[in-house]
């Protein structure tokens, strides 16, 4: 709220202030222009009396009048007219603006800190001043009446006394004259006051004396004075500095005309008798250039120009431009002294002590004669005879009155207008207690005459008065304001009166801290007549608002928000841009987006019409940045606001830095960044490695796992160490990666960064010319040397390529990537800073009816509407908080992200592969042949290659040497992917032997099977070079669908410093089907010798089941061949006599068959011993089952075992120094129940597959590792067991000893019995039969066993008894023997038998223990099945 500097008091007294005319002759005007001022400007700084001032009132009663101000002013014989106050007011307001860098007053209201600027400022001081002062004179009131006249002459002219006389016919002429309405004067006789002005400078003193002595003779001395000014030349060397007490009347007012000639367009011109103009407060140089003519102030929004309707002024605009440049150059009283300015105070307090305050005082008393006389009378009789007798106060109606019933015209004698005049002239003197007297019985008077625009006035004045009284002896009483100001605006229809009352009620209320009904009466008065009025107040309203007792400041933003668009109407675009900032304040931040916008929108445009294009420029920024609820119409309309401001601030210094842009939005975290090139597809049979894409979406696992992979390999190479510079490569970096260290880059690839755009609005947006920026230095890795840093090389192709994209289109709130490409020609590092692009939108992009034209829009197939800027935005990128040490965590720290500077790198050698008939679906145990191309697409030559993963089970690339490899596919029957010879179909089924290491297939103990070499030729691939490579394929023995991962690993001839070794990778996806399935189990032979005289031979039994249930096609399956591998064992022969059982399977069926083997020679335990393969053939053709890629798959199906076996080895070894002995006697009795023995079933299937047959093959292998115990060819999924309750106990901490098992005991010792299967005794001969039986006992381990037979076997059984028979063994019935490691030993029996039958010779007990082993129990040994035999009678 504008405060005044005065108080209420003295705003109102200076408000009204008793007006005299002044009338100077051309003489006397000339020597008060010799200080540029015209007479009346010269007195306005001494106007205000500096003492009291006495006055008797009617009663006699001394009256004190402080403080008291006159105006004088020039005679205006025309009024001012309308257009031209509102012209004045306009540029009185305009002018008036808050000094910038002033400390602005802050507001605490609740929640809210306001900045109120401009609180103590003036626009509102000064139009209200103004206002008051321009209000034209009106019939109803005597405020603005001329009470006395001076008539000023030059002591210089010949005849000063003629020249007063002629002012004096001149001031009655325009007074008396019908020709002159203007101005109004208090009484008919006005009385004069004679000044003579005398030129000290230049006139005669002596001359000046003598007449002002006649003058004095002839008017007396209370009518006349003399005026000594000009007391010195004007010169401006003179050293006295004399002070200018009218600047501060005229600055204003001479910046007011500045403004107002500046921005006008019209020629305005001027009255031709400048002498009689009036300056209504204002100097009579601004009165001069006020064109009286206008009907309408060029700046109302309605009247877009103006016009002039009246020829009586010819000055032009020109002459106005030098009056206004010689008021603003000069000073002011250049040729007065500082005893002249005493001299005119002198004056002013001479005029005011003798003429003017005794004609007043005077007046007062003649009215108030008249109105004692007239309460003699009744009011009745009085009223009577007043329409009876006085004709020629008879009211008559005026045109205003026909039009708005304000009441009744009276003439100038009414004795009602006499009261009123002297209520005036009591105000006017601060004798405000008669005053109100007087208004209050005037007012009845015209009320009961409905004389409302008189009644009215009196109501208003009466308030005022009543306000004014000293000691307040009554209340304010603003019911008759608020009477008043409803009369003035809706009976009268004077706007111009109504506002005068809410300026003085307004003042008078807020002195009194009623803000709320001030602010009633405020908003009460806009209305759409004048906007510049509405504007003020609602402003005034809103300051009302903010200093109640409780804030209201949303209510305060509001009605600055009206005064704000009320400013803008008006054309004062400062004051519209500072209320609309002042009420940002209130609705910035607090949810009230459509409000914000609504601001913002108003806020950008005012600020780009004032030229403040940064503020404009924010502001629109701040509309687009936010989420707009707007419709998509009036985004549009925000946007292309934003683009053309921007457009003109960047027209403003077009070699200056690009500016950041709002829109659209980045999600700087999504930034990816890709290393080299985009992978080529698919050609055919011919498929690319996957490698990586920015397609791909991350996988922390996957990443994982290639990380892994990687160190493996790096490790293998390594010789078991990683190095400490290791770097694992990241081709993608994102959020997810580690981006803690600089990325490397290789020179000539391409670098792909994928930016997020997303569009808030719901209008597209059109990028043009989309590229990255970036900062460059140069550096020589291998000379250390680093060159300067060169910054924005778009345009330095030489250094970095910049690939750019044309035309890039965003949807309506779509979020979209762009991948934009560097080419790095030259070594350093690189900084990419963010991405430049011209701004701009589609044209005809409007949502109708809800439907998005820009839906489906294509690159290239839309038009811009040319409306777009250049800029830039940066991609910052926040790395990840650190949470390791304790001040990390106990504080808010983000780690670095670096993926946007990587360093480039010198020239690497980039191998690309490709996969030739690569399968998507086997049989589980399939094997399939394939081709792998690898390409050298760099420049320089690759070595090293290696291929890691973690299923090295799945591939073989063949064996090391090229005798192990088949050479072609068609090498055999049917293209088999086997090595194979034909053989004889008719031989009997024996095993065909054969013998490999290990070695041989990169399988042995201490390496890693997971690292395999691929065998290029000369173990180089030159540049631009290609060789294509064998590879078989295994499918894996679980059903479903598997994802491998293949880690190529590569490195270049010539040794770097950043960058090593490089990678490829590559994720096959195989579906795999059921097949068969193969369960096999070793038992101990009853033949204790083989062809060599050893007793050691066991029996296999193998079951084959079919289990494919898919749709696949396959109509059946062959086993084509059985094969085994081991160190110690090999198949002898099949001993199935059916042909073809065993061999041809059916869909889900079953068939088995049994296998022999025989024990080697070589029983030593060496790793590295080669395996003996025997193969045992059921067709015409023998598959090598140790060559690739059966000998492959088979040896990487053991690596498992070798690790299984070194981890054991040293576990063993730890525990073997406690327990030692202990350890090696369960180790020996546990080495009876092994077998190292692997099977190999190979198989053929028999598709139809598209109407044709295809032959399938395949391999499974089953690991047999225990005597009795059943294998499999994939391990059983385990049965989850039921649920059972939790329960908790504690654990024993001395461990028990391992103990042999009771099976792995009974296997010590295995029996045999040899004798006849039939024996024929003539029990007539002799009752006795006697047979001789063989009992072979072969110790199996590598210990001495203590052996006890027991003959005295009681079958206790029944059912044993009726089947079998009883017998009995004659000699011995006990035995104890000693059996060394191996040995076999052959005991001599003799069965008696007494009756013919079958007998079961099974009969004896075996028991075995360890030598020297106390601990161990004797235990039963266990046959192999029932020796049965027939005795016949002869």
């Amino acid at each position: 709220m504008a405060q005044c500097v005065q108080s209420v008091q003295e705003f109102i007294q200076d408000s009204f202030v008793p007006l005299v005319a002044a009338l100077c002759s051309e003489e006397a005007e000339r020597l008060t222009r010799k200080n540029s001022l015209s007479f009346a400007e010269l007195v306005k700084p001494f106007c205000r009396l500096t003492s009291e001032v006495h006055m008797r009132d009617p009663n006699n009663q001394l009256h004190i009048i402080k403080n008291l101000k006159i105006a004088v002013n020039n005679i205006i014989t025309h009024p001012p007219q309308p257009g031209a106050i509102r012209k004045l007011l306009n540029d009185v307001v305009s002018v008036s603006q808050p000094a910038e860098g002033l400390v602005a007053n802050v507001i605490t209201a609740g929640d809210y800190d306001l900045n109120i600027s401009g609180i103590y400022y003036s626009w509102f001081e000064n139009y209200r001043e103004c206002f008051l002062q321009s209000m034209p004179a009106s019939d109803h009131e005597f405020l603005t009446t001329m009470l006395q006249c001076m008539l000023v002459v030059s002591s210089s002219e010949p005849e000063p006394v003629e020249q007063f006389l002629k002012l004096s016919q001149e001031q009655h002429r325009i007074q008396h004259s019908s020709e002159y309405l203007y101005p109004k004067w208090f009484i008919p006789n006005t009385l004069k006051y004679y000044v003579l002005l005398h030129d000290v400078s230049t006139g005669e003193e002596q001359r000046a004396d003598s007449i002002y002595e006649e003058m004095k003779q002839r008017y007396g001395t209370q009518g006349c004075y003399l005026l000594k000014i000009n007391s010195r030349v004007s010169n401006r060397g003179t050293d006295e500095q004399i002070p200018d007490p009218w600047s501060q009347y005229l600055q204003k007012n001479t910046i007011q005309n500045q403004d107002c000639y500046e921005d006008c367009p019209y020629t305005v011109i001027s009255n031709k008798s400048s002498d009689h103009l009036i300056s209504d407060g204002l100097d009579s140089e601004i009165k001069d250039g006020l064109p009286n003519n206008f009907k309408t102030h060029p700046l109302q929004l309605d009247h877009p120009s103006g016009s002039l309707d009246s020829t009586d002024y010819t000055k032009a605009t020109t002459s106005l431009q030098d009056s206004k440049k010689s008021n603003s150059g000069t000073p002011h009283g250049a040729c007065l002294t500082l005893t002249d300015h005493d001299r005119i105070r002198q004056f002013i307090q001479e005029f005011t002590f003798r003429g003017l305050l005794p004609h007043i005082e005077k007046t007062i008393r003649q009215l108030n004669d008249q109105l004692i006389s007239r309460k003699g009378l009744s009011r009745s009789l009085f009223s009577a005879t007043k329409k009876w007798f006085s004709g020629s106060k008879v009211p008559e109606k005026s045109i205003n009155e026909l039009k708005n019933t304000s009441g009744l015209l009276y003439p100038p004698e009414a004795p009602e207008l006499q009261i009123r005049k002297m209520a005036d002239l009591c105000f006017l003197v601060q004798h405000y207690e008669l005053a109100y007297s007087c208004y209050h019985t005037a007012k009845k008077d015209f009320l009961n005459d409905q004389a409302m625009l008189y009644a009215a006035g009196a109501l208003e004045m009466a308030a005022v008065s009543a306000f004014l009284q000293p000691g307040a002896p009554r209340p304010y009483p603003a019911h008759y304001m608020e009477t008043a100001i409803q009369t003035y605006r809706d009976i009268c229809k004077n706007m111009v009166l109504a506002e005068r009352c809410v300026l003085l009620s307004a003042e008078i209320l807020k002195s009194q801290s009623k803000y709320s009904e001030a602010a009633a009466l405020l908003i009460r008065l806009t209305s759409e007549d004048s906007d510049l009025r509405s504007a003020l107040l609602l402003e005034q309203a809103a300051h009302c608002f903010i200093n109640m007792k409780s804030p209201m400041v949303r209510k305060f933003a509001f009605h600055m928000i009206l005064a704000g668009h009320r400013f803008s109407k008006a054309g004062q675009k400062k004051h519209a841009l500072r209320c609309y900032c002042q009420a940002m304040q209130v609705y910035k931040g607090k949810g009230w987006s459509l409000a914000e916008d609504h601001i913002n929108f108003t806020i950008g445009r005012q600020s780009f019409t004032l030229r403040q294009l940064d503020n404009a420029v924010s502001a629109f920024r701040h509309i687009l940045i936010n989420d707009s609820k707007q419709p998509p119409a009036q985004q549009g309309a925000f946007l292309r606001e934003y683009l053309y401001v921007y457009k003109n601030v960047t027209q403003l210094s077009p070699d200056g830095p690009l500016p950041q842009l709002p829109l659209p939005y980045i999600n700087s975290s999504a930034t990816r960044v890709f290393f080299g090139h985009d992978r080529r597809p698919a050609e055919g049979e011919k498929q690319a490695a996957t490698h990586v894409s920015l397609d791909q979406e991350y996988d922390s696992e996957s990443s994982q796992q290639w990380k892994e992979l990687e160190e493996q390999v790096v490790s293998v190479v390594n010789k078991g160490t990683i190095p400490s510079n290791f770097q694992p490569t990241q081709f993608c970096l994102n959020r997810y990666s580690d981006n803690s260290k600089f990325p490397l880059a290789v020179i000539e690839e391409p670098i792909t960064v994928e930016v997020s755009f997303r569009n808030p609005l719901k209008v597209p947006l059109l990028l043009t010319d989309l590229s990255l920026l970036w900062k460059f230095q140069p550096k020589d890795f291998n000379r250390k040397h680093e060159g300067e840093t060169k910054e924005l090389g778009t345009c330095d192709g030489a250094m970095i390529g910049t690939e750019a994209i044309a035309e890039f289109l965003i949807n309506s709130e779509e979020t979209k990537v762009a991948r934009l490409k560097l080419f790095p020609h030259q070594t350093g590092e690189l900084h990419i800073l963010g991405v430049v692009y011209d701004l701009g939108t589609v044209q005809g992009a409007v949502t109708l009816d809800g439907i998005d034209p820009s839906v489906g829009l294509q690159t290239g197939k839309f038009v811009s509407n040319g409306l777009s800027v250049r800029g830039r935005q940066d991609l910052e990128i926040q790395g990840p908080r650190l949470n390791n040490t304790k001040e990390e965590k106990t504080s808010i720290k983000y780690g670095p992200d670096r993926r946007l500077d990587p360093i480039i790198t010198e020239e690497m050698p980039l191998l690309e592969v490709f996969f030739i008939n690569f399968p998507t679906g086997l049989l589980c145990g399939e094997i399939r042949k394939a081709y792998v191309e690898f390409v050298n697409v760099s420049k320089c030559p690759l070595t090293a290659l290696k291929v890691v993963s973690k299923h090295p089970e799945f591939f073989t690339f063949g064996g090391n040497t090229a005798v192990l490899t088949p050479l072609s596919p068609s090498a055999s029957e049917n293209c088999s992917a086997y090595k194979t010879v034909v053989t004889d179909p008719t031989s009997v089924r024996t095993a065909l032997l054969s013998s490999a290491s290990s070695v041989d297939f990169g399988v042995g103990p201490g390496g890693q099977p997971e690292v395999i070499n691929v065998p290029l030729p000369d173990a180089v691939l030159l540049p631009g070079a290609s060789v294509q490579l064998p590879m078989w394929l295994r499918g894996p023995d679980e059903e479903g669908v598997h994802e491998i991962n293949f880690l190529f690993y590569y490195e270049s001839i010539k040794r770097h410093s950043k960058m090593c070794h490089r990678v490829l990778r590559h994720t096959a996806v195989i579906c795999t089907s059921r097949s068969l399935h193969i369960r096999a189990t070793v038992c101990r032979s009853n033949a204790l010798e083989d062809e060599e005289g050893r007793g050691g031979n066991m029996l296999v039994f193998v079951d084959v089941e079919n289990i494919n249930t898919s749709e696949t096609g396959v109509k059946e399956f062959h086993i084509v061949q059985v094969s085994s591998n081991s160190k110690h064992w090999k198949l002898q022969k099949s001993v199935n006599i059916s042909e073809d059982k065993g061999v041809y399977h059916q869909k889900h069926g079953k068939s088995s068959f049994c296998l022999s083997r025989t024990v080697k020679k070589n029983l030593t335990r060496s790793l590295f011993e080669n395996y003996t393969f025997a193969d045992i053939v059921f067709g015409n053709e023998q598959i090598i089952s140790s060559a690739s890629p059966c000998a492959d798959f088979f040896f990487q199906s053991l690596s498992t075992e070798f690790k299984r076996t070194h981890v054991q080895s040293h576990t063993h070894a730890s525990q073997r120094a406690a327990k030692q002995s202990f350890d090696e006697t369960v180790r020996l009795i546990q080495r009876c129940s092994e077998v190292d023995l692997n099977i190999v079933v190979l198989w053929k299937a028999y598709v139809v597959e598209d109407n044709k047959q295809l032959i399938l093959e395949g391999q499974h292998h089953v690991a047999l590792n225990t005597v009795g115990k059943e294998a499999f060819s994939f391990p059983q999924k385990q049965e989850l067991p039921e649920m059972v309750l939790l329960k908790f106990f504690r654990p024993e901490n001395t461990p028990v000893p391992a103990r042999p098992t009771p099976e792995q005991l009974s296997n010590l010792i295995k029996t045999s019995l040899h004798y006849p299967e039939s024996f024929n005794h003539s029990f007539h001969q002799k009752s006795l039969c006697l047979v001789p039986v063989t009992l072979l006992l072969s110790n199996c381990s590598q210990a001495v066993v203590d052996v006890m037979i027991d003959l005295r076997h009681k079958t206790t059984s029944p059912e044993a008894l009726e089947i079998h028979g009883s017998f009995t063994w004659l000699g011995q019935t006990q035995y104890k023997l000693q059996l060394k490691s191996q040995e076999v030993y052959s005991l001599q029996l003799k069965a008696c038998f007494v009756h013919t039958g079958v007998y079961n010779l099974g009969t004896p007990r075996v028991f075995a223990k360890l030598v020297d082993q106390v601990t161990l129990f004797e235990t039963s040994q266990q046959n192999s099945m029932p020796a049965l035999i027939i005795i016949n009678n002869i």
